[in-house]
């Protein structure tokens, strides 16, 4: 029978987990990411995927599909690392409400409860990393009809505007609309990874925990991003 790792060590293997899978969806995505926030944010250039995909391809070439992509992976991985963080406190908040010692274990839905309150710290890391890489993928549209200058084509240089017109609360516009795309979907998310987690134990005869957790893996995965965060982020003053 071999040892269960650390719990130190097998959070470290699940950020790790995290972290490339999360690179891994981040480089193979980026492409139809920067279409969907282009399609988003002006509706009325493209006529369809295809259309932008191409349109994009011509106007800045391949580097134009990538834009943004390192503010999407600083997104990810942070997202990620203050997920993981705040989870556990969370659990012990969802504990606390519930008039439980802290030992408790918790059902599969408190635990769901747990990670759509953690996604609200989450949020605080994701917005200002989403709102960079939002404004890099439209960046070519942004600068045709004057939104901003044509120097802001680095990542760098869309921090220093952001900072220099908006000052530190620019980065946190469209906070409240994330925050209200998070806390459902990670609800979800947490609630529907959960049950499959029991429902493959009991069909197993196993416990949950010899089954593995995977929740880095699993978090790499994001929810659809809605138009009105993508509008919100590209919305230069």
């Amino acid at each position: 029978m071999t040892m269960a790792p650390h719990p130190v060590v097998q959070a470290i293997i699940d950020l790790t987990a995290g972290a490339i899978g999360g690179a891994a969806c981040v480089f193979s995505g980026q492409p139809l990411d920067t279409a969907k926030v282009k399609m988003q944010t002006f509706p009325r250039l493209y006529r369809g995927f295809i259309h932008c995909i191409v349109s994009t391809y011509n106007q800045v070439g391949v580097r134009g599909l990538y834009q943004g992509t390192t503010p999407a992976l600083m997104a990810n991985i942070a997202e990620n690392s203050v997920l993981f963080m705040s989870y556990g406190f969370c659990q012990q908040v969802i504990r606390f409400a519930a008039g439980l010692h802290q030992e408790a274990v918790l059902s599969d839905m408190q635990k769901a409860c747990a990670g759509s309150v953690a996604s609200i710290f989450s949020s605080l890391v994701l917005c200002p990393t989403e709102l960079v890489k939002c404004r890099l993928q439209a960046m070519y549209e942004m600068e045709a009809s004057g939104r901003i200058a044509k120097s802001h084509n680095s990542v760098w240089s869309v921090v220093k505007s952001i900072m220099r017109n908006e000052g530190l609360q620019g980065f946190f516009q469209g906070l409240t609309t994330t925050i209200a795309r998070e806390v459902p979907g990670y609800f979800c998310f947490f609630g529907a990874y959960e049950l499959s987690r029991t429902a493959f134990a009991d069909y197993m005869k196993c416990g949950k925990d010899d089954i593995g957790t995977g929740e880095g893996w699993a978090c790499s995965v994001r929810e659809p991003e809605p138009t009105s965060v993508s509008t919100l982020h590209t919305d230069a003053h």
